[in-house]
This record gives structure tokens, sequence and C-alpha cells, in this order.
């Protein structure tokens, strides 16, 4: 079987799937391909047990790593999904609310790994499994940043206040730059750099590789938007923003910045200075429209590969307690590392009370996560790390966001109540 062949049936199954949620079950299509995903990689594996034949399961799993898929995803990947994400953000919001995310997106990002690495690391150590801290605080990183995408989705037609949404769906944009620094400091300190993680050095790694990536980003933003605009063919403007995606995220990786803030930024102002014209307007929704494809065709082809990395899970019973673990903190230090901005840094302008409890809950994590467990180098720890991992993963999508709509309702009922009657006087109209 070849990769070809693996890649068809994924495909199948992603159609399948679509359909099947489409005409009955009426989910979120991230979390109904998680879900059809898992169904299926328990079901291959629960045959092969009961039939003694684990060839099949076997070979996906060999094709899975014989493809490197976590470093197509970090070397690429990753920036056509920022891209697609960034093209729904608005640079004028971003602009006013520009503190609020500035702080939930570094200090929240460190404040959350810095205390799921200090209570993972006492509670396993209490168990009697301890783990060295510098794995630790890798598994804080990796788990720290939330998934753009995934919570873009669940926002798009909600109630909430624009404001709110803003600073929630900017927040996840800018995150994974903040968590892949601190993700990286830990690898060094795991392969012996331990003075990396003195003197300033960390706080100096964030300022210039995302200060430098904001600007590159910035740059390549304008010129990208130059292009179109010149241009009079739709299939060269599509064409030029696919190049400018992953052109400037391989080029602020390799000078050493931060790709993932740099694409980000650069599908922003492409966004932006398309919409402020309204001849570019319509250019505007088919380039949007190219890439909500592309978006939804790499997540769903990202949620069916974790379904099947269920083959390579080890129970080992420091990977079961990890697991069990790992949710209730993901959950307290996300909660933690954005209730303790809110109070310090008044970023209450955006929001009340309820503002922490919801940016807890809408911290979904996803593909970053996903791609940066399957980074980590060979270890003694790795079962552990990747166990905590996907069950966070799958329960932060599946479980959070399940239950988002609820939870919106019940934290906001005056919104949903508004947004109830204006749907039904349009109805009527």
């Amino acid at each position: 079987m070849s990769a070809f062949d693996v890649g068809s049936l994924i495909l199948l199954l992603a159609t399948a799937v679509a359909i099947i949620n489409e005409r009955y079950l009426h989910l979120p299509s991230v979390i109904a391909q998680l879900l059809g995903s898992l169904l299926l990689s328990l079901a291959i594996l629960l045959v092969s047990h009961l039939t003694d034949n684990l060839h099949f399961a076997a070979l996906f799993e060999k094709r899975l790593h014989g493809a490197h898929l976590p470093g197509v995803f970090l070397d690429g990947v990753l920036a056509l999904l920022l891209f697609a994400a960034s093209l729904q953000a608005d640079l004028r919001e971003l602009r006013s609310n520009a503190a609020s995310v500035f702080c939930l997106a570094t200090i929240g990002v460190v404040l959350s790994t810095a205390f799921f690495t200090l209570s993972f690391w006492g509670i396993l150590s209490i168990c009697g499994m301890a783990i060295p801290i510098a794995w630790c605080f890798l598994l804080g990183a990796i788990l720290a940043p939330t998934d753009a995408v995934a919570v873009q989705g669940l926002l798009k037609h909600s109630p909430l206040p624009g404001k709110l949404k803003t600073v929630i769906v900017g927040e996840s944009l800018f995150n994974d730059g903040t968590a892949i620094v601190l993700f990286l400091t830990a690898l060094a300190a795991i392969g012996g750099q331990h003075d990396i993680l003195g003197h300033g050095r960390v706080l100096y790694a964030m300022l210039v590789e995302g200060g430098g990536g904001i600007a590159l980003g910035l740059a390549a933003g304008f010129l990208a938007s130059t292009i179109i605009a010149i241009t009079k063919d739709d299939e060269i403007a599509v064409l030029a923003t696919l190049a400018f995606a992953l052109g400037t995220y391989r080029l602020a990786s390799g000078i050493g910045l931060s790709g993932p803030l740099a694409v980000v930024c650069c599908g922003i102002v492409v966004s932006t200075r398309l919409a402020r014209d309204a001849g570019e307007r319509r250019r505007l929704d088919q380039i949007s429209t190219f890439w909500f494809l592309v978006d939804n065709l790499l997540n769903i082809l990202l949620f069916i590969l974790l379904g099947f990395e269920i083959f390579t899970l080890n129970a080992t019973p420091i990977a079961l307690v990890s697991a069990a673990v790992a949710i209730p903190l993901v959950l307290a230090s996300r909660f933690l590392s954005v209730a303790l901005p809110f109070g310090i840094f008044r970023l209450g302008k955006v929001g009340d009370r309820r503002t922490p409890y919801l940016l807890t809950w809408l911290g979904l994590r996803g593909a970053i996560s996903v791609a940066l467990v399957q980074s980590i180098p060979n270890g003694p720890y790795n079962d552990a790390l990747i166990a905590a991992s996907y069950v966070v993963v799958i329960f932060t999508v599946v479980v959070q966001g399940l239950s988002t709509p609820r939870i919106i309702r019940a934290l906001y009922p005056s919104a949903h109540n508004a947004a109830g009657d204006a749907s039904g006087a349009r109805g009527e109209a």
C-alpha cells in the first residue's frame, strides 16, 4: 500500500463523514471528522486484535511515520492554516484591542506553560512517576496554544459582542508564536543547554523573533496586496496569496524569526487592504473561498490522521496517569493564564467577570499541539507526553467544542435572546 493509497482512503473517509454529518449529525466539521476518525481507528485496531492480524494496522502506522507528517506540518502546512484563519481577522478591530490580544498571546501563554509545568511535575512526583521538569515544561509549551481555526469556526455564528470575538480569535492567531519559542527553549534545555533559561534569553527570543516576524509579515502583506491590486487576473491573485503564505513563513523561519506571526500578519494586511477598496472586494471573496476550501481540507486530513495515530499509543502506567492528570491541569492553567491578565492589566474593557470562564472553555487545542508533540525527540517520557497531548486535544475539541454553544447561552443569555429575536424578525420579514 503506497502513500497515495493511504491518502485516497483518508479522503474517502473524510467525504463519507462529511456527508453523514451534513444529513444527520449537524456537528461542526472538525468535530465530526475527529469523531469519525477515532471510531474508524478504534474499529480497525479492534478487528486487527480479534483476528490476530495486525498487518493492516501496522501498515497504516508505518505509512504515517514514514510520511514525516509533523515535519511537513511545521515546515508549511501550519502556514496555510494560519493564513486562511488570518484572512477573517479585521486589522482595525485587532488594533483597537491590541493590548488585550498581546497580553493574552504572550503573558497568558507563559503563565499557562509555567503553571502546567509545576503542577504536572508535582503531581507525578507525588504519584512516584517523576518526570524531569524540562520535559514537563516541554509538555506545557505543547498544550499552551489554542487552535485558531477551531475557535474561529465555533464563534462564526455566535451572538457574542464583536469586540470580544476579536480578542478571542486574535489571541488564538498570535499565541502560536509564543508557544513555539517556549517549545524550542524546552528542547534546548533537554538537549543540555541549561543556560538558555537564564539572563533573559527567553524574553529576548520572544521579542526578537516575535517582533521581527510581525515586521516581516506586515511588509509581505503590503507587497502581496499591492501585487494583487495591480493584476487583473483572478487566478494570479489567488496564486500570489498562496506564494506569499508559504514564502513568508519559510523566509521568517529561515532567518530565525517567528513564521506563525509573520504569516498571520501577512494575511491580516492582505484582507484589510483589499477590503478597503470596493473594486477589490469581489476578488477578496474569491480568495477567501479558495482559502476556506484549503482550510477545511487540511483540518479534515489533520484530525483524521490524529485518529489513526492512536495506533502508536502505549498504555503504560505513566502514560495513563499523565493523560488523566493533563485535562484538569490544562483547564486550570488556562483559567489562571486568562484571569490574571484580566485582573492585573485591566482587560475588562473587552468583557466582564464572565470573560475568563468563556476564554477558558474556548481554549481548544488542535493542529499545533499535535504537530509539536510529534516533533519531540525520542526519550523515556514520549509515551507520557504523547498520551497527555492526544487526550487533551480530543477532550477540548469534542467535549468543549460541542458544549460551547450551551456555555455561551448560559453565560450570555441576553446576547443569545437578542440574536434569536433578530433571527425571528428576519424570518417574519
